[in-house]
């Protein structure tokens, strides 16, 4: 819950600002009416104080002209739209960190039915397109406050070439799952071993919770589930001290939770950072004890010349073996989408 919600006068002006304005007074939080269309007041004397205050924030705003240009995402999606920016998570590996430009405050935007009506230029007509909505926010975490996460789903149970793709490491389902979505978005949840939750994690529901969450989603509906196409990202992955057996663990877990058929993908995703990622997160976290020495980490340069700090090429070879056989174990009928 949000220490003090905003909303700019142009968010106002719209009928989906209006809705999200009647959830967060139905919620009992204070509401400030901006006079323009600027945010203000979320800078503190330093980077720690700003972060505190923006994370306490939400701001409801209208998404700006840039947003109606969509960008790829692979391997993720084909496409990446965005209903927020910002995350009410605390992880100290935020992937955030170094992506948006200034305070962490959490934007939501009021313009929902003209981002929805954009992304019709940007599907194919003979095949499926695939759309992910949780490339700067994690839309279940702000969606008791929003719920454009539930209206995205309804749209696209419309759209017959088109899917929707979120996830979360939160774990309110509970509202989506008699929403009309006709196996056309498939939701994911994030999770990582216990340990490394539960030290960089922050602010987020249990991975217990996470998989309960799942496994609500994925039940079909004569047994009160969602009936969702459903999906795990594990991430980031990291090989600290018997790795293995935690991670075993986890997979014990995940058994335990999809303990029937259901239609489920995996995307493994190992942890990497960029000077600039580190940068901001030592100012936000500067007691974080995330491994990011980069003596220890391969480079890896992207087409721009940027660069980001990977694990060694044998490091990798065994994380990779090991998730990809427990899966192939386990879940043979399973897609695993990509390694990275």
């Amino acid at each position: 819950m949000p220490e003090r919600v905003i909303f700019t006068p142009a968010a106002l002006d719209e009928p989906w600002g209006q809705q999200i304005l009647s959830r967060v007074r139905s919620l009992n939080l204070p509401v400030e009416e901006l006079p323009r269309n600027r945010l203000t007041g979320l800078r503190g004397e330093n980077e720690r104080e700003t972060y505190d205050i923006s994370k306490r924030t939400l701001a409801v705003v209208t998404a700006p002209p840039s947003s109606f240009k969509l960008s790829p995402i692979p391997p993720s999606a084909d496409w990446q739209f965005h209903i927020a920016e910002g995350c009410p998570a605390h992880c100290q590996y935020c992937y955030l960190a170094g992506s948006l430009s200034g305070p962490p405050v959490i934007r939501v935007f009021a313009n929902l039915p003209q981002i929805l009506d954009n992304l019709v230029s940007y599907e194919r007509p003979s095949e499926v397109t695939t759309f992910e909505v949780s490339c700067y926010t994690d839309p279940l975490g702000i969606e008791h406050l929003t719920g454009s996460l539930a209206e995205c789903i309804r749209y696209f149970g419309t759209r017959e070439n088109a899917q929707l793709r979120w996830v979360s490491k939160f774990d309110g389902v509970s509202e989506l799952l008699s929403l009309p979505h006709n196996g056309r978005t498939r939701c994911r949840i994030s999770v990582n071993a216990a340990l490394i939750s539960g030290k960089f994690e922050g602010g987020t529901a249990s991975v217990t919770s996470r998989l309960q969450a799942l496994r609500r989603l994925a039940l079909p509906h004569s047994q009160g589930g969602g009936g969702y196409p459903v999906g795990l990202v594990i991430a980031p992955i990291m090989p600290i001290e018997d790795w293995e057996l935690h991670y075993t663990r986890l997979f014990d877990d995940i058994s335990a939770a999809l303990d029937f058929d259901c239609d489920l993908t995996f995307e493994l995703i190992s942890h990497r950072f960029t000077p600039g990622s580190k940068e901001v997160l030592m100012q936000w976290y500067p007691h974080n004890k995330l491994d990011m020495d980069e003596e220890n980490r391969s480079v890896k340069r992207n087409k721009f010349g940027g660069i980001k700090y990977v694990y060694d090429a044998d490091t990798m070879k065994k994380l990779r073996r090991f998730f990809e056989s427990q899966i192939a174990k386990r879940f043979p009928v399973a897609k695993i989408l990509y390694w990275t």
